[in-house]
């Protein structure tokens, strides 16, 4: 998937343009920190390596672990469809095949639910 989609450029400009939603959402934007460019670029780098880039997430942060990761944060169902929301949002306007943005969505979908603890 990564070299279909156009690589590690393709990562950065999804990651762009769901930052973009999540600034002016208001359910997300108070889950988030002020500074978003630390999480634009992790997570850019995770989904390259999750879709067969580099591991340059694994290497500078370690193994992924999302839900550790993300047990700070107050995630039901609300935040997880925001979330959703705005990711399928993000993927419908890139410019990839029909296949490819399904894989992604399923995959964003699931991984969402898993991350809901509350």
């Amino acid at each position: 998937m990564y070299q279909r989609v156009g690589g590690y450029p393709f990562f950065e400009e999804l990651v762009e343009r769901f930052y973009q939603l999540v600034e002016v959402d208001p359910v997300l934007r108070p889950l988030y920190p002020q500074d978003l460019k630390p999480g634009k670029a992790h997570l850019s780098a995770f989904l390259a390596q999750y879709w067969g880039g580099p591991h340059r997430y694994s290497l500078e942060r370690g193994h992924p672990r999302l839900r550790q990761r993300h047990i700070s944060f107050s995630i039901g169902q609300k935040e997880r469809d925001a979330w959703v929301t705005q990711m399928v949002s993000a993927v419908n306007s890139m410019e990839i095949s029909s296949n490819e943005a399904t894989l992604m969505v399923d995959y964003f979908k699931s991984t969402a639910t898993l991350l809901i603890n509350r």
